[in-house]
């Protein structure tokens, strides 16, 4: 099997292009996709690239049906949540919250002091919704430049009713959490000699509230940041690691994912948001300042 599968590289790159091809680019779209995931564990059997294959293939199929440019794919993310102790989320690779927004800040700067008007970032990662979002404000305050996020993550994909119509299993085993039916299905279009069907967890891999909390009281219905008071969802949020409440590493159910699976889910998230980009190709946009003004 090559490195990477025929449907990784692109030709929207700007990784792949010359300085003078990116400037006559400019002459006809002032957009540019920055996708973002993260190097995480997903559980025994799923890759740690599971979020930045989300990002990437949605941003790459997305590029190439609206006609607009990307940076290279940024791979880590804010995941301090997965590392688990010392040894046991192995290959896992996060960044300090102010690290991830430095970078994220100056990428966005870069695109922008060069021509580019519209930032459109791609996170296949749900955390760094939380780094990135203190970003796209101050770089829309700072230089006028449009910014948004676009959410190929996982989680995001049971909203989808297209996608829902797709997964097999049933809604309370929540297929898009973590390592579950779709998340699997990408890793298996990616690379399936990589994956192991041996080490999936075949069933609902339920998840707990932190064993700190009193049983009795608390609960926890997803991989989210909530937990369950007294029946009430989504009210208490807590810093919480993802071991202290999922015992595999897994959110979901890996069972019905294939390869072909996640090729129709992923082409129906790219056509939406390709459909989305057409939409930010008609807003005007009056960029105000273009330095490079945090140069060290």
């Amino acid at each position: 099997m090559p490195v990477y599968p025929d449907w990784w590289y692109s030709k929207y790159n700007i990784f792949e292009m010359t300085a003078h091809d990116v400037a006559e680019w400019l002459k006809r779209t002032d957009i540019c996709l920055i996708p973002v995931g993260s190097c995480e564990q997903h559980g025994p059997a799923a890759l740690l690239s599971t979020d930045s294959l989300g990002a990437w293939i949605v941003t790459k199929w997305a590029a190439e049906k609206a006609q607009v440019l990307h940076t290279p794919l940024v791979w880590f993310g804010y995941s301090p949540h997965h590392m688990r102790p010392p040894g046991s989320g192995a290959g896992t690779i996060t960044v300090r919250a102010s690290t991830y927004e430095a970078l994220m800040y100056d990428i966005g700067r870069s695109l922008i002091h060069h021509g580019f008007n519209k930032l459109i970032y791609v996170t296949g990662h749900t955390s760094n919704i939380k780094v990135i979002d203190p970003i796209l404000r101050i770089i829309k305050y700072k230089t006028g430049a449009f910014t948004a996020l676009f959410r190929a993550d996982a989680e995001f994909a049971p909203l989808m009713p297209e996608i829902r119509a797709i997964l097999q299993n049933p809604p309370d085993e929540w297929p898009g959490w973590h390592a579950g039916e779709d998340e699997f299905s990408l890793c298996l279009m990616y690379n399936p000699e990589a994956c192991s069907w041996e080490r999936a967890v075949w069933k609902k891999s339920d998840v707990h509230a932190p064993k700190y909390l009193p049983q009795d009281k608390f609960g926890k219905n997803a991989g989210n940041p909530y937990v369950v008071f007294k029946g009430q969802d989504q009210m208490i949020y807590l810093p919480m690691e993802h071991h202290e409440y999922c015992d595999t590493g897994i959110v979901g159910n890996p069972a019905n994912a294939s390869a072909e699976k996640a090729e129709r889910i992923y082409r129906i998230w790219a056509d939406k948001f390709a459909e989305f980009i057409e939409e930010v190709k008609k807003i005007k946009v009056e960029v105000r300042n273009r330095e490079f003004d945090d140069r060290i």
